[in-house]
């Protein structure tokens, strides 16, 4: 059940003039979907989720996930486990995954005090030099010698809204950060040993180190499921984007349209590049697995196919898009007021997502990185 309602906004320096659809038949009191992108509120993708639905462990096995299945042509809602996703793929449709690795961000330093200081490496700026973010921040200054193991240390050379450090080591640096770092698991997740879910928060299929998050869609994932795909038909493509900090961070905008999003690389090689363009332009279906793998396919088609080699992308895909190269995609249930919502509500519809975010709530679908799956058709 719904209705329409007509309403006049007022903001300072500007009027403009908006639409919104009411759902009222939703378990949450009321869901303002904006049909004009320009006047879209970040708070038209908030909801109320309970704390047990966080998922802070991963399934037993990672075919274990509960999958939604929500069919945008029928607009109907289908309930049942990830192992149970190739007989609701499309067949011959490519499908195309993020074969990003996860590396070892976390580390904890001391400064020549005793003073322990967290860090969480970012970005490689040049060199030896990274972006990083650091806890306490207030205790470093331009100068600051940290300590992390024997022939391993750090200089702070910049404060500001990052830390820029300069690492002084010997050997490979990530071989080094494999031996003293930690997998970057966000907060939520209850690890007593933080390298205890190091393995679950990997793809079985990363290849390419750099992501500092790992591309969540792709964990349900195990070899059997990708070898039954690929019999039954199912064309397998990988790309690289290395999932940055910022990938899961809320939208604090007030509206959508003034979000900007941070930058990250990908890289598609010149095989998968051709392959997928020749795919696409015989009418063949695309499939993203994730949100990283969707955003990729959107920024390397350039009208004709799919550039190739490393390039950055800071594209916002939110509702009013109007998607170029997808035909369906697997994702996960993400951050109310992220723009992983907001991808997945202009893929899907925003009133359709919201629908199916009730309906994961009621029927107890875990939630966030380690949490249950969706296949948007």
């Amino acid at each position: 059940m719904y209705f329409s309602v007509e309403n006049l906004y007022w903001a300072a320096g500007f009027r403009g003039y908006c639409r919104y659809v009411v759902l009222l038949s939703l378990p949450h009191p009321l869901f303002l979907t904006t049909i004009d992108p320009l006047f879209m509120y970040t708070e038209e993708f908030n909801f109320d989720l309970p704390e047990t639905l966080i998922a802070h462990s991963p399934a037993k096995n990672r075919e274990d996930s509960k999958l939604m299945v929500l069919d945008r042509k029928s607009q109907s809602i289908e309930h049942c486990r990830f192992s149970d996703i190739s007989h609701f793929l499309p067949k011959n449709s490519a499908l195309v995954l993020n074969n990003t690795k996860v590396f070892n961000a976390r580390l904890r330093a001391k400064k020549e005090s005793g003073a322990s200081i967290e860090l969480f490496l970012l970005e490689e700026v040049s060199p030896s030099v990274w972006k990083c973010l650091a806890k306490p921040a207030k205790r470093l200054q331009s100068g600051t010698l940290l300590h992390i193991a024997d022939n391993f240390s750090a200089k702070v050379i910049e404060k500001g809204e990052f830390i820029i450090l300069e690492f002084s080591f010997s050997g490979s640096f990530y071989d080094l950060l494999e031996l003293h770092g930690e997998p970057p698991l966000p907060p939520y997740i209850d690890a007593s040993d933080p390298k205890q879910f190091a393995d679950r928060y990997q793809t079985v299929f990363a290849k390419h180190v750099g992501s500092v998050a790992a591309p969540t869609a792709g964990l349900h994932f195990t070899p059997e499921i990708l070898s039954s795909l690929s019999s039954q038909g199912m064309d397998i493509n990988y790309i690289t984007l290395h999932v940055g900090y910022g990938t899961f961070n809320p939208v604090k905008a007030d509206l959508v349209k003034d979000h900007r999003m941070h930058s990250e690389q990908f890289n598609i090689s010149m095989e998968t590049s051709d392959h997928l363009s020749s795919h696409k332009k015989r009418g063949g279906l695309i499939g993203a697995v994730g949100t990283t793998s969707a955003r990729t396919l959107e920024s390397a088609w350039d009208g004709n196919g799919f550039i190739s080699g490393q390039h950055s992308s800071d594209i916002f895909i939110y509702p009013g898009y109007r998607f170029k190269t997808l035909d369906f995609m697997v994702t996960n249930l993400h951050l109310p007021k992220s723009s992983l919502l907001m991808l997945v509500s202009a893929f899907a519809g925003t009133s359709f997502i919201k629908k199916a975010y009730a309906e994961a709530i009621e029927h107890k679908y875990r939630f966030y990185s380690f949490g249950d799956a969706m296949l948007i058709l």
